[in-house]
């Protein structure tokens, strides 16, 4: 129902991805399910970023644990974490020959 709102999508993953610096890191969380493939899927077709796990990442140490996400995880949900980096090379443009 509020797949629409998401702010994670092709055009936003773009945008970001070319104002990140080579080497620069996206790291989103969610704790919903769907939206964390959908990310994956969105993020992964990005051709300026890398996934650097395969699949969700384990949470860094540096991402704080809120109140929400404790509340959640004694409740039985589950985070997912992304973390995607900016390629150090742009891929080859794609041209029809």
């Amino acid at each position: 129902r509020h797949h629409k709102r998401r702010l994670i999508q092709s055009g936003f993953a773009a945008l970001v991805a070319s104002r990140l610096k080579p080497g620069g890191i996206l790291h989103c969380a969610t704790d919903w399910e769907p939206y964390a493939q959908q990310m994956l899927e969105v993020l992964s077709d990005c051709p300026l970023l890398c996934n650097t796990s395969e699949g969700y990442s384990p949470r860094p140490s540096y991402r704080p644990l809120t109140k929400f996400e404790s509340r959640g995880l004694r409740l039985g949900h589950t985070v997912a974490d992304l973390v995607f980096s900016r390629r150090l090379t742009s891929p080859p443009s794609q041209t029809a020959s």
